[in-house]
């Protein structure tokens, strides 16, 4: 992809995180980080922008540096996730094998979610 594309990218990827700090549904995390990685191969300023945006920056950095999901986006992705699987079993109730595969990557998705810390871990240098 050219730089322009990771740009267009980048910027779509802003917007829908914007749209989402607003709407309960949408996740605004994920697209943040896809526009900062895509920033970075087009645009190191807007990167640089965005890493120290007030709002978006400090959640960026943490997962960048610690790879630290915060505890309120833990909380709207298994609230969206518990509905999704809620709504596919509602969907899907006669198509089992749909539904299981859907239900399997649910899951898949808290788990990768779970393993990643809220805060980041703290070096205890007082027990040296």
């Amino acid at each position: 992809m050219s730089r322009t594309g990771y740009f267009v990218l980048a910027w779509c990827c802003v917007g829908l995180g914007i749209i989402g700090a607003f709407l309960p549904v949408m996740p605004t995390t994920i697209f943040i980080i896809i526009a900062a990685w895509a920033f970075a191969k087009s645009s190191p300023e807007r990167e640089q922008w965005l890493l120290n945006h007030a709002r978006f920056g400090p959640a960026l950095r943490n997962w960048r540096e610690h790879r630290v999901i915060p505890l309120r986006a833990k909380c709207t992705a298994y609230s969206m996730i518990t509905l999704s699987g809620l709504f596919s079993m509602y969907m899907l109730n006669a198509k089992p094998y749909l539904l299981t595969l859907t239900l399997i990557c649910l899951t898949m998705v808290v788990i990768y979610i779970h393993r990643h810390p809220s805060v980041p871990r703290q070096l205890d240098n007082s027990s040296s």
